[in-house]
């Protein structure tokens, strides 16, 4: 059986020792070793990669108490160096005490229990039995901090079930043998198989980023240490060059946005002014033009919303049809006042659309469509236009 170093020893980053075993699988190659400290899946905190004799290690699990590793290739070797990769380790130390620390300050503070945790590459979140406010978020994110700057030592030991039964612990471990505590001075005792820093001042920061209801509780966001610092390193950037941008500081920015919203709005409503003035006179000089009771037009660049605009307008002064499309959009639009009734729009654009990759659909009086070229998009302004002039 393997002897597992990252039980007693998170900080062993190199190590030298045999392969013991070889395990074909359907996925790929596997080896024992008589040794490792690469912490296989397990507890809600993802595997260590580093390598074992040169060779990339892809992935840790453990199976039947024994711990696999996935080799990038085989190898010939018995006798072997290996080592961790130690930045992607770390991160996982400080993110998983962060874990222990938060549920158990959520736990006294908010009396919620943490029900689930996970631990992925970019998140780390916990899920808790109640609906916490910000008030109560606020007092616990300032006080597991205060936790990480009192230093508290992080020891683990093992203990006979006897001895879980008389620690305070928040859950009593499933298992009755080889149970391994992990305890935060001053703070609790939990049962846990997984990689810690040996100190809550290693954590470094605990950020709260984020909550979601999920099942009549919570779920937190939070990133710890190294996690945490590139986080605001990434808001900052973003920061510097809104700032930057707009001309700005930080502290005016929410009323530099406020006015900019109001100036947009302004502009937009005298666009649609000028808009609808031009439509009207646009809309005079299509009626004038017109053969017959159909108005055709392609338009260079104009919005499935303006050219409807357009539409109503003229349906409301043509008791034919309307048809438009545009080339920029790859839409068309067809509509018109009820009058003649056999042309259902709606309709005559679900019965046809299918031949010329659109998709869309409509009312009796107007239609819409979308192409996914503007090949298309003319092909079918064509057709409805022929089937328009032969009624």
């Amino acid at each position: 059986m393997t002897q597992k170093i990252y039980y007693d020893s998170a900080y062993t980053r190199e190590w030298h020792t045999q392969i013991t075993g070889r395990v074909d699988k359907e996925d790929g190659i596997y080896v024992t070793l008589a040794e490792t400290a690469l912490y296989p899946h397990g507890g809600g905190q993802p595997c260590d990669l580093g390598q074992i004799g040169g060779i990339d290690v892809l992935d840790v699990i453990s199976e039947d108490g024994e711990v696999l590793h996935k080799l990038e290739r085989a190898t010939e070797q018995n006798d072997v160096d290996c080592h961790i990769d130690w930045q992607r380790r770390f991160d996982h130390m400080q993110q998983h005490s962060g874990q222990h620390l938060l549920s158990a300050i959520t736990l006294k503070l908010a009396d919620a229990m943490t029900l689930s945790f996970h631990l992925g590459s970019d998140y780390i979140t916990i899920d808790v039995a109640a609906e916490l406010g910000a008030n109560q978020l606020a007092a616990i994110e300032m006080e597991v901090n205060q936790q990480i700057y009192r230093n508290a030592r992080i020891s683990s030991s093992w203990v006979t079930a006897e001895e879980a039964a008389r620690l305070p612990l928040v859950k009593q471990p499933s298992v009755t043998e080889d149970i391994r505590i992990v305890e935060i001075e001053g703070v609790e005792y939990n049962a846990c198989g997984g990689t810690h820093v040996s100190a809550t001042g290693e954590i470094g920061i605990i950020k709260l980023l984020k909550t979601e209801k999920v099942k009549g509780g919570t779920r937190i966001y939070f990133k710890c240490g190294y996690r945490a610092l590139n986080e605001f390193n990434a808001a900052q950037s973003v920061l510097s060059g809104i700032t930057a941008k707009l001309k700005t500081s930080r502290e005016e920015l929410a009323d530099r946005i406020d006015k900019m919203e109001a100036e947009q709005k302004q502009l937009q409503a005298e666009l649609n002014a000028v808009k609808s003035s031009n439509d009207a006179y646009y809309a005079q000089e299509l009626l004038s033009a017109r053969e017959g009771l159909v108005i055709a037009q392609i338009f260079e660049d104009k919005s499935l919303k303006d050219m409807q605009s357009l539409a109503i307008k003229l349906t409301l002064e043509h008791e034919g049809l309307v048809l438009f499309a545009s080339i920029s959009e790859a839409k068309v639009v067809l509509a018109q006042n009820g009058q003649p009734p056999e042309w259902a729009c709606g309709p005559f654009f679900k019965g046809n659309l299918g031949a010329y990759q659109g998709k869309g659909g409509g009312s009796e009086k107007m239609a819409q469509a979308g192409f996914a070229s503007s090949e298309d998009a003319l092909a079918f302004y064509e057709f409805t236009k022929d089937q328009l002039g032969h009624h």
